[in-house]
């Protein structure tokens, strides 16, 4: 009896944690509720409004690459570097990549800081005048806040 009971009171509460709501917020702002049972629904009714002074600001010292004619990127650990070589995830295959997605050249993508380890590390590139952050796993590389 008691094996019934702890069996029935174990798929209760595994069916209560399995079914799991998500808030996620859109690109223009807006928050989404997303309902386990695939379906969803807006909670803030309307986009928040931001000027064109607001958003051409926020542009300019958040996204722009202000870099002086003298910058030199920074060094890094030769060491990891060359552990890296074999998975082909050395900072010439970053820039690489990051040149790929935003179509330009690798001469274009510029370091401006990063912070690795063996094991995993975090870049930010200024690629066609954008700052841009990407993140290295092991020998995965992808950019930062992107699942695929």
């Amino acid at each position: 009896m008691k094996s019934i009971i702890f069996l029935l009171l174990l798929f209760i509460t595994s069916a209560t944690f399995a079914q799991n709501n998500y808030i996620v917020k859109t690109e223009d702002g807006r928050r989404v509720l997303l309902k386990a049972d695939y379906t969803w629904e807006y909670i803030d009714a309307a986009p928040k409004e931001a000027s064109k002074n607001d958003i051409s600001e926020a542009t300019k010292t958040d996204d722009a690459c202000n870099l002086g004619a003298d910058y030199e990127e920074p060094k890094l650990n030769g060491k990891i570097q060359s552990q890296l070589k074999k998975g082909r995830a050395t900072i010439d295959d970053v820039k690489r990549k990051v040149a790929k997605d935003y179509n330009c050249s690798v001469d274009e993508v510029i370091l401006i800081s990063a912070s690795e380890q063996k094991s995993k590390g975090r870049y930010q590139f200024c690629a066609n005048g954008k700052k841009v952050d990407y993140k290295r796993t092991g020998f995965t590389i992808i950019q930062a806040g992107k699942l695929f």
